[in-house]
């Protein structure tokens, strides 16, 4: 498997290893908390839980906004990696499809869109390459289903991705954080694995009913 990174990150200077490990750790750490406390969580925690000081976050991110510009690239390449992997994995196209949503839901990608979009630079080449390479990949995925006739045929990579992100969002009032859950929510956990399966099963061809309006792709819902 070959994965497609950006320019930015090709051109970069290695870092020494640790460095690097650093970085990961500092990224890993503000996905968790950001999720459970949302994006406005005091740097200092960021740096407590990956296990670094202050000095070693500010030395990789300067500020909130490099560090959630990073976040975000980290979501999508991460997403992207396991759309590829399960193509890749699965001798069944859709059991491959059933595979990339439950680590689509694993990603907490529905509560980390509602918290990041109006943060990120969307038109920062980063992460237009970065979103090239998660379209491309959730497309395969689908047309693979598709082509063996298991996907119905009304429905695109838009219509997917909205479902998993609203349906993988935290509902008001559900108590997913503090120390009572350890900053997870398994109730909601399987409540959101459960809809998602009846969403995937919705897709199976052949179709049941007939959709109302058109197939959504990716570029509809960035116009909107």
């Amino acid at each position: 498997m070959t994965s497609t990174r950006t320019a930015a990150t090709e051109s970069r200077p290695r870092m020494r290893a640790d460095a690097q490990r650093n970085r990961e750790r500092i990224v890993a750490a503000a996905r968790e908390i950001m999720v459970e406390h949302g994006a406005d969580v005091p740097l200092d925690e960021v740096a407590r839980r990956a296990g670094v000081g202050n000095a070693t976050l500010y030395r990789h991110f300067p500020d909130r906004t490099d560090l959630i510009h990073h976040v975000t690239l980290s979501v999508m390449d991460r997403t992207a990696d396991r759309a590829e992997r399960a193509l890749e994995a699965e001798d069944d196209a859709f059991r491959a499809l059933r595979v990339f949503v439950g680590a689509a839901v694993e990603e907490r990608i529905g509560a980390l869109c509602s918290l990041l979009s109006d943060t990120v630079d969307k038109d920062h080449p980063d992460l237009l390459a970065a979103r090239d390479r998660l379209d491309r990949a959730i497309e395969a995925l689908m047309g693979a289903a598709r082509e063996s006739g298991q996907l119905r045929t009304d429905i695109a990579v838009g219509d997917l991705m909205v479902a998993i992100t609203q349906l993988t969002r935290p509902l008001p009032g559900w108590e997913c954080s503090g120390a009572r859950s350890g900053g997870r929510c398994p109730d909601f956990d399987t409540f959101v694995h459960r809809h998602l399966q009846l969403f995937l099963d919705g897709l199976m061809a052949p179709a049941r009913s007939e959709l109302p309006g058109a197939a959504v792709t990716l570029d509809d819902l960035r116009q909107r």
